[in-house]
């Protein structure tokens, strides 16, 4: 499987709600970074830390949450991902349709760093 593959099944497997197919395809000293001015912005180390203070908060802080990707750029052990985000607040009930730009690095098969680009503005509107 290439790098492009794996990456397509990640967001697969997040659509699907399988969170250990995801979890496993981090190396385990995977730095995951959201934008500064996101909801959960800051750089995250390992994979419980991802699913406690990214994955867990989406999934109970929004209905319907979605990272749908268009488009995928193959730049080797480096894959950029473009897509939206959508879903609605719980607390506020305001939804969003905002783009994105993942860029995710590999090594031996496994995702070691992610950071996420967006209008983090757009996002905080819906907060």
């Amino acid at each position: 499987m290439n790098n492009v593959e794996l990456i397509k099944n990640l967001y697969q497997a997040f659509a699907a709600g399988d969170t250990p197919a995801v979890l496993q395809s981090f190396d385990e000293n995977i730095e995951w970074t959201e934008a500064e001015g996101f909801p959960y912005g800051g750089t995250y180390r390992g994979g419980e830390s991802v699913l406690q203070n990214v994955f867990m908060k989406l999934a109970t802080e929004w209905n319907d949450f979605k990272a749908e990707p268009d488009e995928f750029l193959d730049a080797g052990d480096k894959i950029v991902a473009l897509g939206n985000y959508s879903g609605s607040y719980k607390t506020t009930v305001k939804s969003i349709n905002v783009p994105f730009a993942h860029v995710w690095t590999l090594e031996n098969g496994k995702i070691t760093k992610f950071v996420q680009y967006t209008d983090t503005l757009k996002v905080s509107e819906a907060l």
